[in-house]
């Protein structure tokens, strides 16, 4: 379930899940943290098919497929932004090549999330909205296009975790880290931190 280069996770139990919480004073932690969400989203996600073919469509089946897409409706979009405003910017500003390629490349990766996303979600919300007496097995296309998702996040999330975040964060300055903090609360509307906390002393 997990890509091999990233540290595994404990089962994800139908229909619910939990996460380490990191706080916007460290906004790299806070990303990386997203990330560890997205994958646990994605466990879920695999989950919920297995669950599916053994179980059929229950009430555990309807919540997850809930869970997954409010967090791809909500949290995904939001995380998506912080990286295209402040950590993208100062790599393809920069002067290695081969991260403004790795960078344009995310970029393309987020679109065709978006146009993945459109489709999985399809699935998810015929799940939510179906009965144990009305359910009819996902077809090969429907489960493709979860797979489909799945694929994408999970070398997406490799290659900033790998790369694209070690660079960002190296090139940015403690007061461009603390505008990417205070932006990334502003957008979530979580209220700033007091002057001087967001950094330590």
């Amino acid at each position: 379930m997990h890509d091999a280069a990233r540290p595994s996770h404990r089962p994800v139990d139908l229909p619910g899940h939990r996460a380490p919480a990191a706080g916007f004073e460290a906004p790299f932690d806070m990303l990386a943290t997203c990330h560890d969400r997205v994958e646990r989203m994605l466990a879920l996600t695999a989950k919920l098919q297995q669950h599916l073919l053994d179980k059929g469509c229950d009430e555990p089946a309807r919540q997850a497929a809930r869970d997954v897409m409010r967090y791809f409706d909500i949290a995904a979009p939001l995380h998506h932004q912080d990286e295209e405003l402040h950590v993208f910017p100062p790599l393809l500003a920069g002067p290695d090549p081969a991260l403004r390629a790795l960078v344009q490349r995310l970029q393309k990766d987020h679109r065709q999330m978006e146009v993945a996303w459109t489709e999985a979600r399809r699935t998810l919300q015929a799940v939510a909205d179906s009965s144990a007496a009305g359910w009819t097995p996902l077809t090969t296309a429907q489960t493709g296009g979860l797979d489909q998702l799945a694929a994408l996040y999970r070398r997406h999330l490799n290659d900033e975790d790998r790369q694209a975040y070690p660079a960002a964060q190296a090139a940015l300055s403690p007061a461009a880290v603390q505008a990417m903090s205070e932006d990334m609360m502003q957008r979530r509307g979580v209220p700033a931190s007091p002057p001087g906390r967001l950094h330590g002393p």
